[in-house]
């Protein structure tokens, strides 16, 4: 199997999955006894522990040299856990196996991406157009989830997660060996990719800009259904935004070429400022199916200048700097949802000109970039 097809099926099998234990995962912690109270308590520490062991995952994928047997062993190990959602119950052992997952799957699309980006280095295929493969599955897997889960039960999407990642460390072994593997096995430290200039300008803008995306993810749909918008109308508005990412990662290696790493990031920054000013303007229906088509620049173009970012880093800092990205987001994100419970309840929907604001402050960092 060519690299390109094996990087599709990578990330086609894991967004598969995770599209299907997402959005029912609440209700296999409820279906296994928990109250609404342990549920957010569990799901809370499965974010805690993902924020730590992704860059440790990292660490040791660099140490080892071969990241693709980390990333193997890592989705098989979260394929056993992922198991033991569909089997346990109880909040000891519930907590216990979300715990041993996040630990496994932490490091799992990071090292995926740094993989991605080293073969990207050696082969010259186009990385935006596989990494497309994982939004498209993303959707079909969270519609087969809904379709098993209504014939067996919330823990049928545990089994469909466990069998992606059984792929995934499938295709995973089937790349092939790069070249100077042993050579480039790394001893330094943890945060060795902050002392690279390229890592510490490309982090915070990344931070700030898809963790505008707070209000959004945990709040849009609430917002949309209290100003008059039906439920068929609010599903349309995420699935054109999934779409545009979609088409951007498909058809846009010509213009993410000609953009380069400052423009892309200025790009983001700039229609995040534009798409969450109008998104807490208005909720006219027309105006929105309009904005949600910047989902593509507001994250796509900022998920395609981190890679292009850290393509230029050491070969051997790959793997850590994936996964300290992949924390440093994921931080910002848990952060800002956080807070942006109590802000949306204060402010309702002008809590999206916050998020606008972090756009402008990101805008303002990505002018430091070199041409």
């Amino acid at each position: 199997m060519s690299p390109p097809r094996s990087f599709a099926l990578i990330f086609g099998a894991q967004f598969l999955g995770f599209g299907a234990m997402m959005p029912f995962l609440p209700a296999i912690l409820a279906d296994g006894g928990l109250t609404s109270g342990q549920v957010g308590a569990v799901m809370a520490a499965g974010s805690l522990v993902r924020l730590i062991a992704a860059p440790l995952g990292g660490r040791l994928a660099d140490r080892a040299g071969d990241v693709r047997r980390v990333l193997a062993a890592a989705s098989l190990i979260a394929a056993a856990c992922a198991a033991g959602y569909g089997l346990a119950a109880g909040l000891a052992l519930l907590l216990a196996v979300q715990v041993l997952h996040s630990i496994a799957v932490a490091p799992v699309v990071p090292l995926s991406d740094a993989l991605a980006v080293g073969a990207v280095r050696a082969g010259n295929f186009d990385y935006a157009r596989v990494r497309a493969a994982g939004s498209i599955t993303y959707i079909f897997g969270a519609v087969l989830a809904g379709q098993a889960v209504g014939w067996g039960g919330p823990r049928m999407a545990a089994w469909i997660l466990s069998a992606a990642m059984v792929v995934t460390a499938f295709a995973a072994l089937q790349l092939p060996a790069t070249p100077h593997e042993a050579k480039h096995a790394a001893t330094g430290s943890l945060w060795a990719p902050l002392r690279e200039p390229a890592f510490r300008r490309i982090l915070p803008i990344a931070a700030l800009i898809q963790g505008s995306h707070a209000v959004y993810y945990a709040f849009s749909t609430l917002h949309w259904r209290a100003a008059g918008l039906s439920t068929g109308l609010i599903g349309v508005l995420w699935g054109l935004g999934v779409v545009s990412e979609v088409l951007l990662f498909l058809y846009g290696r010509h213009f993410a070429d000609r953009m380069g790493v400052r423009g892309l990031a200025l790009l983001a920054a700039a229609a995040g400022v534009l798409r969450w000013s109008v998104t807490a303007a208005t909720s006219d229906p027309a105006v929105l199916v309009a904005i949600q088509l910047l989902h593509g620049a507001t994250f796509g173009a900022m998920h395609l200048a981190t890679m292009r970012a850290l393509l230029g880093l050491p070969h051997g800092l790959s793997a850590r700097a994936q996964t300290l990205v992949a924390s440093g987001v994921g931080a910002s994100m848990g952060a800002l949802m956080w807070t942006s419970g109590a802000l949306y309840a204060w402010t309702g929907g002008t809590a999206f000109f916050a998020m606008a604001l972090l756009c402008a402050i990101g805008f303002i960092l990505a002018l430091r970039i070199p041409d």
